[in-house]
């Protein structure tokens, strides 16, 4: 099987949604704990810093499922395995009401 673009599918070296769990071999598989983007919006990044490669923006309201938490931010999927993936800063996140 050919190995994804990186960001594109939520799956990393050591995690992958539950979804992907039969199609790509990782030590730990995560189900998505759903969560939205605050209101001013939300930059999604390639690693878990500040200083790290915007990949898109997201809007305020905008679905995010959080695989994995790393400090401060947020690894995880936008638009379930279609992705794109990677690290939001918790603090632009919230729970569902």
């Amino acid at each position: 099987m050919a190995k994804p673009v990186e960001g594109q599918l939520p799956l990393r070296g050591d995690l992958a949604h539950i979804a992907l769990a039969g199609r790509y071999f990782v030590p730990h598989y995560a189900v998505p704990q759903p969560r939205i983007v605050v209101a001013g919006g939300a930059v999604l990044r390639a690693a878990p810093r500040e200083d790290a490669d915007a990949a898109r923006q997201l809007d305020g309201g905008f679905s995010f499922d959080v695989l994995d938490l790393q400090g401060d931010w947020a690894w995880g999927t936008c638009n379930g395995l279609e992705g794109p993936c990677g690290y939001v800063a918790l603090s632009q996140l919230e729970a569902l009401a």
